[in-house]
């Protein structure tokens, strides 16, 4: 558990201990004698097992709302104070809103039931009907009503979160796939026509050799029709062409983010190694790039200096964004958008890594490594 979790659970523990010691001493005043004992002992094992709700919310509700019943049906044959207590609801009203949270939909339904059936369940230990509803009843029903809604609505707020970050995934999916078919197509084009021409060369040779190269060059047709067709549904009619998303086109992305007043400091390959990367990596290098420096424009304005890095080791390309923002308490959440899981999904699809947090001191980085085919590896002189 993490150390606010720790603070919260120590200062919720406190909070019980009020509760359950004011209640105590007021059935005292009331009841005299011993009656406070009962009240204090079950509402103290609730409040215990709310505090160790984290280990596994459902049980430790239903644990809870067992003990609560128990009291409830013990407070009713034993003619004792009405139950559950200001105590036992809080410590209750915990439990419950945290299985709503956190639990499957079916066992969420079934505490916020249970918990409403011990509210209701406290009408048994009223001893008084004059006013109407009973006090105790009032108190636990809307102790129960805060708990659901204080459970139901950071669990809608996940379920969006979550939704919107699937929407992320599957934009940036059908991103990749009007990649693929440009990158596919090329190849397969490159396939037809070298079959078309070693269909002409093989005119000299046996009819058996320019059979082969035919079905070979049919193949590919068909091939590069199909995969026209199965991305042609996935394109947006309206998506206009993207901006050109070779190495080359780095220095005017990064032109028109100096515009902003930002100074940024650009390191790149030689042209003649850049020239060898697959599409595919290319791309990927220009939206990592694109992203982060777009996430520096929204979320650190006090970066004056940004690095952007791409080297190549052998058979990995390394991609650094780097900036000197001052380091601010909620910079790290704000920087975690959806913009990193489109970076991060596109990036693993080429069977990468992405790595994204504050750096030592001061600012914040985003680095990317990239596997490089091993037919495009370095060239003898781009390694020494």
């Amino acid at each position: 558990m993490r150390v606010g979790g720790w603070a919260a659970d120590i200062g919720l523990g406190a909070v019980f201990a009020a509760v359950l010691a004011f209640w105590a001493s007021r059935i005292a005043d009331s009841w005299g004698g011993g009656y406070w004992r009962f009240d204090c002992a079950a509402g103290a094992v609730v409040c215990v097992i709310a505090l160790a709700r984290r280990f596994d919310p459902a049980r430790a509700a239903a644990a809870g709302l067992a003990v609560a019943a128990t009291a409830v049906l013990a407070a009713r044959f034993a003619d004792l104070p009405s139950e559950p207590g200001p105590g036992m609801a809080l410590g209750l009203a915990v439990l419950v809103a945290t299985a709503v949270r956190a639990s499957q939909v079916l066992t969420a339904c079934g505490v916020a039931a249970g918990g409403l059936a011990v509210a209701a369940g406290s009408l048994l230990t009223a001893h008084t009907f004059a006013a109407g509803v009973p006090s105790v009843t009032l108190m636990n029903v809307l102790a129960w009503a805060v708990a659901v809604v204080a459970g139901l609505c950071p669990r809608l707020l996940d379920a969006r979160r979550r939704a919107v970050a699937d929407r992320v995934r599957r934009a940036e999916r059908l991103g990749l796939a009007r990649e693929l078919h440009d990158v596919v197509a090329h190849h397969v084009t490159g396939i037809v026509v070298q079959a078309q021409a070693a269909r002409l060369v093989a005119r000299k040779n046996p009819e058996k050799a320019g059979d082969a190269l035919a079905e070979i060059e049919a193949a590919g047709s068909d091939a590069l029709a199909a995969m026209r067709r199965v991305v042609g549904l996935l394109r947006d009619p309206d998506d206009p062409a993207g901006p050109a998303t070779t190495p080359a086109g780095l220095g005017e992305l990064v032109g028109r983010f100096e515009a902003g007043g930002r100074a940024v400091r650009l390191r790149l390959p030689g042209e003649e190694e850049t020239a060898t990367w697959p599409p595919e990596v290319a791309g990927t290098v220009y939206r990592v790039v694109q992203e982060s420096l777009t996430n520096i424009s929204r979320h650190a304005p006090h970066a004056r200096a940004v690095t952007v890095s791409v080297e190549r080791d052998r058979e990995t390309l390394a991609v650094e964004i780097a900036d000197d923002s001052p380091r601010s308490p909620s910079r790290h959440h704000q920087r975690g958008g959806y913009g990193l899981i489109g970076m991060r999904e596109r990036v693993e699809a080429l069977g990468g890594t992405l790595r994204a947090g504050p750096r030592p001191g001061s600012g914040w980085s985003v680095l990317a490594t990239l596997p490089v085919p091993r037919s495009q590896a370095l060239p003898e002189r781009a390694r020494r």
